[in-house]
């Protein structure tokens, strides 16, 4: 590893700025004091090999001190150090500058390859000045050896001085790229961990965003119509309370019950979202944990689509009931076998007409209505559609959002079905849904299935 990168690493890992290719000034203060006692070591050594070689024993110590203190050059050139120790091998000396060498070598992130091939080197060079020392003393001492203790001697000589420290390099250069990767690896799941905290809390908002929509759409739906119609009544009543008193109370009577209506499907789903907001909610509320107010909201949401007293297809007789005693005409005409779907479809396909009729009771006093349900096998279709308004006829001055057809169009979207509306060539107005029944599709699906594994096993046999 080179300097730049070790200082480059360092800084971003916060640690203090080193010195030229230092990462650390400890690091700083270990090389200089291993420079001087290899520096004083290879003095020492190389006086007593200049007086070996009949020279200046002063230009050998400062050759040697010269020599020995380039190991303060390690880190930045860890093979040029292994060199010059390899160089040196002849004159006997650098033993603290060769051991040193091939451990920072080891430890880099220099090439095996390169080691391998310095190492061989360091331990050849080593194995025969050692055997020729050896040969020398012995014979300077008039002592002759059995022929198999000068190779034995070299050989443990040679790798005793060149294994230890590169085995030692080769294991601290592999911890530390290991630690180096758990850091990272650490650092990488921090991130993905914070990711995935802002993606919960994303989650989380637009979980409430959308309960917050299914209780707008709900209210809507709820008010919207049992209340125009109720506005229409007292319109009416006003208008016939001196001229006809029992016309009025009937009027009065229509009035109070759908009045009680809307309170009842109010408390219904004002009680489900309660019922919703059990240990739940109040746990997450205490951890401020934001993933489970999602489950909590869609738990919701669901629960109250399949509310027990909840809208359904039976009761649409009764919703253009109303209307009808409201003086409106409407046309109710249903097709295909009476059959049951889910609550949820049901729910919707009755929502679909009701806001239908409420806007026509809104936008188009006066105008006759046609309501259409076609029942098919896995899905329902929804058509109403109204005439020009009669101008003649009051306006009851109800208000409007301007929310009614995007409530209905997201009902239907929802679940995966289509949803069309605007404006008639005859001048009125036509709303159209096609809502599918999941369920019944995988039910029919899986009937298929049962059919057809027998015909194929018939045919096998």
């Amino acid at each position: 590893m080179s300097a730049t990168g070790e200082t480059v690493e360092s800084d971003a890992r916060g640690a203090p700025g080193g010195l030229w290719w230092w990462s650390r000034r400890r690091s700083v203060v270990l090389d200089v004091v291993l420079a001087l006692i290899s520096a004083v070591e290879c003095a020492i050594e190389g006086a007593s090999f200049a007086d070996e070689a009949r020279l200046p024993a002063a230009l050998g110590a400062l050759l040697g001190l010269v020599i020995g203190s380039t190991l303060v050059l390690r880190r930045r050139w860890p093979i040029a150090i292994v060199l010059i120790s390899i160089a040196i091998t002849p004159a006997e000396m650098g033993f603290v500058l060769g051991v040193v060498g091939l451990y920072t070598l080891a430890a880099s992130e220099v090439p095996r390859k390169i080691t391998a091939v310095l190492a061989g080197m360091s331990v050849t060079g080593t194995l025969i000045i050692t055997m020729v020392g050896f040969q020398r003393d012995m014979a300077r001492e008039d002592y002759a050896p059995p022929m198999w203790v000068p190779p034995l001697v070299s050989v443990l000589m040679a790798l005793g001085l060149t294994a230890p420290p590169v085995l030692l390099g080769l294991y601290v250069g592999a911890r530390r790229r290991l630690v180096e990767s758990l850091r990272e690896r650490a650092d990488g799941l921090e991130r993905e961990l914070s990711l995935l905290a802002d993606r919960a809390a994303e989650r989380a908002e637009w979980a409430r965003k959308e309960e917050r929509t299914r209780i707008a759409r709900e209210m809507h739906d709820v008010v919207a119509h049992r209340v125009s119609l109720m506005v229409v009544h007292a319109a009416a009543l006003q208008a016939v309370a001196l001229k006809d008193p029992e016309k009025a109370s009937r009027n009065a009577a229509l009035v109070g019950d759908m009045g009680r209506q809307a309170l009842t499907e109010l408390r219904t789903m004002l009680g489900v979202l309660r019922a919703d907001e059990g240990p739940a909610e109040s746990s997450a509320a205490r951890r401020d944990e934001p993933a489970p107010l999602a489950s909590v909201a869609a738990a919701a949401s669901a629960a109250a689509d399949e509310a027990a007293g909840g809208p359904r297809l039976d009761g649409l007789e009764a919703l253009v009931g109303q209307s009808r005693m409201a003086g409106m005409v409407v046309e109710l005409s249903l097709e295909g076998d009476d059959r049951r779907y889910a609550p949820r479809v049901e729910q919707t396909a009755y929502r679909v007409v009701q806001e239908a009729l409420t806007n026509v009771h809104k936008h188009a006093p006066g105008a006759e209505a046609r309501v259409r349900l076609a029942r098919r096998v896995s899905e329902v279709a929804v058509l109403v559609e109204n005439g020009p308004s009669d101008r003649a006829a009051a306006d009851a001055g109800l208000p409007s959002g301007g929310n009614g057809l995007v409530g209905m169009k997201e009902r239907v979207t929802t679940l995966g079905g289509g949803f069309v509306s605007g404006p008639t060539d005859a001048g009125g107005f036509r709303v159209s849904a096609v809502i599918p029944d999941r369920a019944a599709r995988a039910e029919r699906a899986q009937a298929a299935e049962r059919v057809v594994e027998p015909d194929e096993a018939a045919r096998s046999v």
